[in-house]
C-alpha cells in the first residue's frame, strides 16, 4: 500500500533517517527520483527555472551514464543531486553486498553524500552501513505522480493538503509519471508560492 504520508510510527522507529526538516517551517523541499530521462527531466528543469526554484534530484547511476549532459545540466542550473543506486534495487529484496556494490557503482558518476533508497525500502543493517557515508533522505509527502489510477487533479489536491513547512516532497522525472507530472508540478509550485513558502535544496 502506498501512502501520501508515512505513518508516524515508521518515522519514529527510524529516527536516523531524514524524513523532513521540522525546524525550517518556511520552506518546502522538492525532490525528483529515478532520472535523468531525456523525455521528462529537461521539461522539469525548464519549469523549475520559470518558477526560480531549486530542487534535489536523486539519480540512478545507469541513467547518469546514459545521459551525462543532462546530469551536468541539473548541476549547472544550481540543483543538488543524490545517489538513488545504480539500477533501482529494492533494499528489502537484495543482499547487502550486492546492494552496497550497486550504490558504490552509482557513486562513481554521481559523487554525492545524499542517498535515497528506491521504493523507500531499506533494512536496519543497510542503514547502519550507509549512514557512515551518506545522509539518508526519505520524505514525508509522496505525490504518487507515477500512479495511473489517481487523477492529476486529485494528486495535486492531496499534495497541497499533506504538505507542511519543512516537508520533503517526492516527484519522479520519468515517462511513467509524465501524465500527472505535467499538471501537478506547475500547479503545486504555484499553490505553494501563494502560501508564501520558499523552496530549499537538500545538501
Amino acid at each position: 500500500m502506498m501512502f501520501f504520508r508515512h505513518p508516524i510510527l515508521i518515522t519514529k522507529l527510524f529516527r536516523e533517517l531524514i524524513w523532513n526538516f521540522p525546524d525550517l517551517k518556511d520552506k518546502i523541499y522538492l525532490t525528483f527520483d529515478d532520472g535523468p530521462t531525456p523525455e521528462i527531466t529537461p521539461w522539469v528543469l525548464d519549469v523549475l527555472k520559470g518558477f526560480k526554484t531549486k530542487a534535489t534530484f536523486f539519480c540512478l547511476g545507469k541513467n547518469v551514464e546514459k545521459y551525462p549532459d543532462l546530469f551536468e545540466r541539473i548541476i549547472k542550473e544550481g540543483h543538488t543531486v543524490g545517489n538513488h543506486t545504480y539500477s533501482h534495487l529494492d533494499g528489502w529484496k537484495t543482499k547487502n553486498n550486492e546492494y552496497f556494490k550497486d550504490i558504490e557503482l552509482a557513486d562513481k558518476s554521481i559523487n554525492s553524500k545524499l542517498f535515497r533508497p528506491p521504493f523507500g525500502r531499506i533494512r536496519p543493517s543497510q542503514i547502519k552501513y550507509l549512514k557512515k557515508k551518506y545522509k539518508i533522505i526519505m520524505w514525508d509527502v509522496l505525490c504518487q505522480d507515477f500512479n495511473q489510477k489517481i487523477s492529476k487533479e486529485s494528486c495535486l489536491q492531496k499534495v497541497l493538503k499533506q504538505k507542511k513547512g519543512g516537508s520533503i516532497i517526492v516527484f519522479h522525472d520519468t515517462i511513467k509519471a509524465g501524465k500527472n507530472l505535467y499538471y501537478l508540478l506547475p500547479g503545486m509550485l504555484d499553490g505553494i508560492k501563494k502560501k508564501s513558502f520558499g523552496f530549499g535544496m537538500i545538501e
